[in-house]
This record gives structure tokens, sequence and C-alpha cells, in this order.
């Protein structure tokens, strides 16, 4: 099952996130098929969230599951997501 999900990066208190489209199977800093965002929850409120709309409503065309922090992150951006 291909998942959407949140890759983790930055230093110990600074992290940031890619929000990642990958295999359920894989790790968490694992490959990814492809990366469509970022998360960077220590910046201000519009530099917070950014990523490519069209590739999100692709992947959750196709049967791209996303995890609940993802769901979340895109209903904050009004992406629709079931």
């Amino acid at each position: 099952m291909v998942k959407i999900r949140l890759k983790k990066l930055g230093s110990k208190k600074r992290p940031y996130y890619r929000i990642v489209v990958q295999d359920s199977r894989a790790p968490r800093n694992g490959a990814c098929i492809e990366e469509i965002g970022i998360y960077h929850p220590v910046e201000t409120e519009e530099k917070q969230i950014s990523f490519n709309e069209e590739r999100a409503k692709h992947w959750l065309s196709v049967g791209a599951q996303p995890s609940d922090t993802v769901r979340k992150i895109f209903n904050k951006k009004n992406l629709t997501v079931r």
C-alpha cells in the first residue's frame, strides 16, 4: 500500500518534515517514491506548510492513504481528504 506521510529531518528541538509518498513497509526515513512538500512546525504560521497540491490530489486519487498528521495538514490547507 502507498502512504503519504512525514519524513523527519532537522536537528534536535528544530525538526522539519518532508511530506512524501512511500510504500507503507518502508522505514520512515527510507527511500520514497516522491516528495510533494514540506512541513516546518517551528516557523511562523504562513511558512509552516507548503506542498504541491496537484501532486497530492493525484496520489489521493490513485489510492494513496495519508497518515493522520498529513490528513490534518491537508485539511488546514483546505484540501479535502476522506
